[in-house]
């Protein structure tokens, strides 16, 4: 008889008895790997969290208790347990679950996250609400090791020490192997120091010492430090014991003998506290236990044997870009690479491999990568940051402040940008254009192909300022590519069609679909140019102006926000030029955050395909009643096939 079935909330989870967590934990696993195999998904972290999932909602009272999981993306079997196991198959599909937590979509999801390191501000945030509105309740953070490097988890921990505050962080850290300082006796110690009369005993003997002249600060350290001692965990007891935090742990955060009663002596405590557990990434599957990075975030696979479900037909234009780079990397050794914590995903592995000395992860620190690069650009060598769009906004004030001020010759390879399907909300790259076009001394580009964007990673390299390149998730086209990748002229687009009707001027993966709807519009007479823009800053003003004197119609088109993007910029140039005569669109994406689905569908919906841009500029030419506005309602009701490759 299935245990998980009769769960459709906590307060169902109340009545099972904890003898029968083994089993539910198991029927959970199964339920989530058949999921994640068919959808994709982040597979080995949320296989790690199991019991402690099931651990925090049968002591808490969710959702008056209210449970932050900082990034949120380890948070499946927290949806299972409240009220969605129904709906689970639907994870990260177009109108489905989305794959972190979200507010709108239960009122146990605390708050909305799919970037590291936000977990502790956020929590402590509605710690301190609790306080200002007298409330009770008890409010837990659960924070991966990995957000540890993160500098927004310090300044939160920083903050929540200093004020005293109720407050639990769960430290899930599942990258240590649980060796003997996990065993029994450690369990033992857990226990023990977090029970009430130890908790009250502390507090006295603390406060015994604090009172004895002149030494009574040295000799409460002292106690700290020979209670750490004794629990065989010296240094991170101490980093959190001097950040304010009661220290616990570590415990084995897979054994509900440890952990249940660990758990709920901590819930009683004072102040702010940290139980440190130790996980282990992928446990229940043996392929994601053996390769927790790739099923870390991974594409749908065979269950069977944890071998993709399909593989690339073509190479993607991440795998693209970093080739290209490593060429070119292999003439010029002042060249660096730089990650935040996203070496596989960046494709900066295969950098590593060849140049193992000049690749740096600096770990979930996306701001301190950007400053770091802006000091060994200053020094005279060639950083490339490599980082996807959406985690680029976390260091835009290092872009504006370290880099740009400076001029200095930093590489930004702007992964993911545009619609990145299934992570949804929080991971489109829909404001790099916009964000980026406005900061002095800044190049951004975008290929139309993967033959433009190696020659675009040699542009980089080439040029003394700051300067950055973005392209998309997802396999390349299959075109032709040059032997061997050449510097472009900066600020110089391409005229792919002439035209006397309509102008369309688009960047990045909107040419493509822009030529073939140009096409379509000869074949009915209308005289259609199509201009790569290539550039969004420095725009080329001259082929711009040039081409919008000769038509009467000039519609844009990105991938990227409407809002101060590329096509603003062409906007901003026609009016500097003169240029009034002309009816003018922009196509991009609305101002909104776009919902998680399949790249092919969000294009249709938000008329970035080839039909779309047609539709577009006969709306424009007044032939057309609104049928890009109809296409877009249309695609609302089915779903198109997923493309070649899964974001992470």
């Amino acid at each position: 008889m299935s245990i998980l079935k009769k769960i459709h909330s906590p307060a169902d989870l109340k009545r099972v008895s904890p003898d029968r967590f083994p089993a539910l934990c198991q029927e959970i696993r199964e339920q989530i790997i058949g999921a994640v195999s068919n959808v994709g998904g982040h597979l080995a972290s949320n296989l790690g969290v199991v019991e402690l999932t099931v651990a925090l909602q049968y002591l808490l009272d969710t959702p008056t208790d209210k449970i932050v999981w900082d990034t949120s993306n380890q948070s499946y079997t927290h949806k299972l347990l409240t009220g969605r196991r129904e709906q689970f198959h639907t994870l990260r599909q177009y109108g489905g679950l989305s794959g972190f937590c979200k507010r709108e979509e239960s009122e146990h999801d605390t708050f909305n996250a799919g970037h590291a390191g936000t977990g502790v501000s956020a929590a402590f945030g509605m710690v301190e609400a609790r306080e200002q509105l007298k409330q009770k309740h008890k409010v837990v953070c659960v924070v991966g090791d990995g957000a540890m490097t993160a500098g927004m988890t310090l300044e939160g921990l920083h903050h929540a020490g200093g004020l005293g505050k109720d407050f639990l962080v769960i430290l899930n850290d599942n990258q240590m192997s649980i060796s003997k300082n996990v065993g029994a006796i450690s369990a033992y110690l857990s226990r023990t120091i977090t029970g009430e009369f130890y908790g009250k005993m502390r507090e006295e003997t603390g406060q015994l010492l604090g009172k004895i002249p002149h030494i009574g600060g040295d000799m409460q350290k002292l106690a700290r430090r020979a209670e750490e001692l004794a629990k065989g965990v010296i240094l991170p007891g101490l980093l959190f014991e001097e950040l304010g935090f009661q220290y616990s742990g570590p415990i084995d955060g897979h054994n509900f003998e440890h952990l249940l009663p660990t758990l709920e002596n901590v819930l009683k405590m004072k102040g702010p506290v940290l139980l440190h557990i130790i996980t282990k990434k992928g446990l229940g599957y043996e392929p994601a236990m053996k390769n927790p990075v790739w099923f870390h975030a991974c594409p749908p696979f065979v269950r069977e044997t944890g071998a993709p479900a399909k593989k690339a037909a073509r190479p993607s234009y991440t795998a693209i870009a970093i080739d290209a780079l490593v060429k070119i990397a292999r003439e010029d050794k002042r060249i660096v690479a730089i990650t935040a914590a996203m070496c596989e995903g960046t494709g900066l592995t295969a950098f590593e491999k060849e140049f193992p000395d000049r690749l740096y992860d600096v770990g979930i620190a996306e701001q301190h990568a950007v400053t770091f690069a802006a000091g060994l650009a200053a020094q005279g060598l060639k950083p490339v940051v490599a980082m996807y769009a959406t985690f680029l906004q976390r260091a835009y004030d290092q872009v504006v402040h370290d880099v740009a001020t400076q001029n200095l010759p930093v590489t930004f390879c702007i992964d993911r940008g545009g619609l990145v399907a299934e992570d949804g909300t929080t991971h489109h790259g829909a404001f790099d254009y916009a964000f980026l076009r406005h900061v002095p001394n800044m190049v951004v580009m975008a290929p139309k192909d993967e033959n433009e964007l190696q020659h675009m990673i040699k542009t980089c390299t080439e040029f003394n300022g700051p300067i950055s390149v973005r392209y998309p998730r997802g396999v390349s086209l299959g075109v032709k590519m040059d032997p061997a990748p050449q510097a472009l002229p900066i600020g110089k687009g391409e005229l792919i069609q002439e035209g006397t009707d309509v102008a369309i001027i688009a960047i990045g993966v909107s040419v493509w679909p822009a030529v073939e709807a140009a096409k379509r519009l000869g074949e009915e007479g209308i005289s259609t140019a199509v201009v790569n823009g290539r550039f969004a800053k420095p725009l080329d003003e001259d082929l711009i102006v040039d081409v919008a004197k000769r038509v009467r119609y000039v519609i844009t088109v990105e991938e990227g926000s409407k809002i101060g993007g590329f096509g603003s910029g062409v906007l901003e140039t026609l009016s500097e030029a003169g240029v009034t005569n002309v009816k003018t669109k922009v196509m991009g994406l609305p101002d909104w955050y776009i919902e998680q689905g399949p790249q092919d569908l969000l294009r249709e919906r938000y008329g970035l395909t080839t039909e779309g841009i047609y539709q577009g500029v006969k709306e424009l030419m007044g032939k057309g009643s609104s049928a890009q506005s109809q296409l877009a309602g249309a695609s609302l009701g089915h779903h198109l096939p997923h493309g070649d490759e899964q974001g992470s």
